[in-house]
This record gives structure tokens, sequence and C-alpha cells, in this order.
């Protein structure tokens, strides 16, 4: 037997509801009928240059990549490194890793009389005390001449700090010469390098001049007097003037001891240690009998000798930029043995590319 139906509810209309869900479907329907063109993309212009694109602002969807960020297109082949780089207008770049501002350096810089205006410098400095003191001093000199008289502004010039603390606080000569500070220290030393290295490095780069901060002397023509020889990495001798305590006259001894002819000794050494181990040169501790260029000088008058390097220094070192392209970096661990500036003649050399030293072309480190 069927149940009686209980009364019948009818919901009254949403009027409000259907007028949204009509506005929908409109909404719907003129997007499935739309072609999809846009009135704003790109069209060509019917002028007599009928073959030239006329833009009218194109909407976000249609612009190309390229519109945006044009592509460049370098060809490193016509990038020249000659010896004779003046007048082929080859650009120089100048890497300084620095810790200290010396007034000197700066002067000597402005002195070199390649055209700076196809000279471009590079600064990395670390964030200490000292580091801050000659961040400000180097600004100083930088804003100075860079408004100052044309001839004397570079190319461009670009400041970095360093991300990473450096292992020694104090840079006094005696405290960054200790035997037990060098690994940790030139290990520092190569990732500063590195660092700005391949920040800085340019297409258009065709030498790269390693400059130290503290290299206050030089001869104004040393870059172009380095490239004359056309040689993949050059170096010439570092000396330091001092005054002689027991003659009171003004004389001057080597410096830098990076320079060097390795030797059968070191050879020998270097076959007995861990993997992880490093030579080093100029410490009584480490005899490795290798000739050191510094010991090589003998005519002032014969600039130009050339004698080949096993181990660089980076005091003034001038190298193909090309060598750095083929990936020629300073390594800051131990390889084959050695690190920083002279693991990097090393590695160069692994890549096909020799180290030359000059021993009687000299330049000058500040005497402190």
């Amino acid at each position: 037997m069927a149940r009686p139906m209980g009364p019948v509810r009818l919901r009254r209309t949403n009027y409000v509801t259907l007028t949204i869900g009509a506005l929908l479907c409109l909404f719907i329907l003129y997007f499935l009928i739309n072609d999809g063109s846009d009135p704003t993309t790109t069209t060509t212009s019917k002028s007599p240059h009928a073959n030239q694109p006329s833009i009218h602002k194109p909407s976000s969807k249609s612009k190309l990549i390229g519109e945006r960020s044009p592509v460049r297109r370098f060809n490193l082949n016509n990038v020249t490194i000659t010896p004779d780089p003046i007048a082929n207008r080859e650009a120089v770049l100048i890497l300084t890793p620095m810790a200290r501002f010396y007034q000197e350096y700066w002067d000597n810089l402005l002195k070199l009389d390649y055209p700076h205006d196809l000279i471009s410098l590079g600064f990395i400095l670390p964030k200490t005390r000292e580091g801050n003191a000659a961040t400000a001093a180097l600004q100083a000199q930088v804003t100075k001449t860079q408004k100052g008289p044309l001839q004397n502004r570079f190319r461009s010039v670009v400041i970095e700090r360093q991300d990473f603390d450096p292992p020694i606080i104090s840079q006094d000569e005696g405290e960054r010469h200790k035997m037990e500070n060098q690994k940790v220290r030139r290990a520092s030393m190569s990732r500063a390098r590195n660092s700005l290295l391949f920040t800085t490095l340019g297409v258009d780069t065709s030498w790269v001049l390693w400059l130290d901060a503290d290299i206050i002397e030089t001869p104004p023509s040393l870059i172009q007097d380095l490239a004359a020889h056309d040689k993949p990495l050059i170096v010439p001798n570092c000396y330091q003037r001092y005054t002689d305590p027991e003659t009171g006259k003004p004389a001057e001894r080597p410096y830098d001891f990076n320079n060097w002819q390795d030797s059968p000794t070191a050879q020998e050494i270097a076959a007995r240690m861990e993997p992880d181990e490093i030579i080093l040169e100029g410490y009584r501790e480490m005899a490795t009998y290798r000739s050191l260029m510094a010991y090589m000088a003998d005519q002032e008058d014969e600039r130009d000798v050339e004698v080949p390097l096993d181990g660089v220094g980076g005091t003034a070192l001038l190298v193909k930029a090309d060598v750095h392209r083929d990936g020629a970096m300073f390594p800051p661990f131990s390889f084959y043995h050695l690190i920083e500036t002279e693991g990097f003649a090393k590695m160069a050399k692994r890549l096909g590319w020799s180290a030359t030293g000059l021993p009687n072309y000299k330049v000058y480190h500040y005497n402190e």
C-alpha cells in the first residue's frame, strides 16, 4: 500500500545565480569562437620598406625572448694576442688581490704608458679591518682617476670583496711568510685569484696582467715590454730596494723566489710526499736546490734575456688570456705538490703552455 506523499516544496529561482551563469557562458563562448588573434602583435608594415617589421607594442604573450634580451655573438677567433698589442688595440686586464693599499702602487699604475682606454682593472679585497681601510682608499683613488683627465681614465674598474674569511688576519711580512702559514694562506690566495679571474675575464680580453698590490715600481712600458716576447706566461724578476745598514747606501735584493727551474732534489722530495702535501720554495727546512730566477740577474742592459721556468710567482705575471680560457687557474689544493701561482704554472704546462722568465727585467716590491 503506497504511503501518501508529503507536501511538495518548490525552490525559488535565484536570479543572481542565473545571471552569473549566463555571463560565464557568454565568456566561454567568446573564447571558443575567437581565433586567438591579438591586434597588438607584430605586423608587417606596408610602407616602401615592406620587408621590415613594424612593432606595435606587442603584448607580453607575443614577445620573443630575443626582443627583451638580445643575443650577442662573439667570435673569439677575432681576438688578437700579438707581440704588438698597442698597434693592434688589444685589451688588457690587470688583476690585483689587495689586502693593503699602497699609494705608490696606484701612482705606478697611472704611469703605465699602455693606452688606459684599453686597460680594465679588477681588485678583490678581504672583509677585514685592513681590507675595509684598503677598499675605502682604493675607491677614493679610482673615483679621482675616473673623473680626471681622459688619458688617465681606465676602460673599467671592478672592486670585489671576498666572500670568505682570510686564514691569517695579520698582513705583516713576517707573519705572512711563516712556513706553517703557507698552505692555508696560499690556498686562500688561490681562491681569491680565481674568484677575481672568473668574474672579470672579458670576451675581448687579450692579455691578463697579475700585479700584486705591493709592487710599487715598474717600467712604464711594462705591458708592451712583456707582450713583445710573445710568450704564454712571462714574468720579470721581482726585487726590493732598501738601505744597506752597513754602508747606509741604497741597495737592492731579490724578493720573489717562486720563479724557478725544477731540480732532481725537488722531484725526489715530491715523490716521498703524501698527496695533499706541497713543496715550499725559499725555506731552509725544505731545501729543493732549484735554480731560482731571483739569483740569475747579471746584466741590467740585457733586459730581454729569456730563461725557461717551471714555477712562477704572481708579483708581476703577464698571461695570454687564452691560457686562462683553456682552464688554467690557481689550484687552492696540492696540484702535483704545488699550489697557487706555482701550481698555475704546472697546470698551464699540462695544458701545453710554457712559462718564461726575464731575469734582468726588474720590478720592485714595497719594503716594509
